[in-house]
């Protein structure tokens, strides 16, 4: 996954997005590589991003 493809909205819906932060905390054991950590920040922006364009929708 590339940093800016957040940049042009997700693609992936938030409850997707979710799945894979949880999946990546279970394979870390709890506990983040600095590689881990960097995947964990863009999955979170990619969800933020996912959450407020549901969020634009439903307004």
């Amino acid at each position: 996954m590339s940093p800016s493809s957040s940049a042009f909205g997700s693609v992936r819906s938030a409850a997707e997005l979710n799945e894979q932060i949880r999946a990546l905390w279970i394979r870390a054991g709890g506990t983040l590589s600095p590689q881990e950590r960097a995947e964990y920040e863009l999955l979170v922006v990619e969800w933020a991003a996912a959450i407020r364009g549901a969020v634009v929708k439903a307004a």
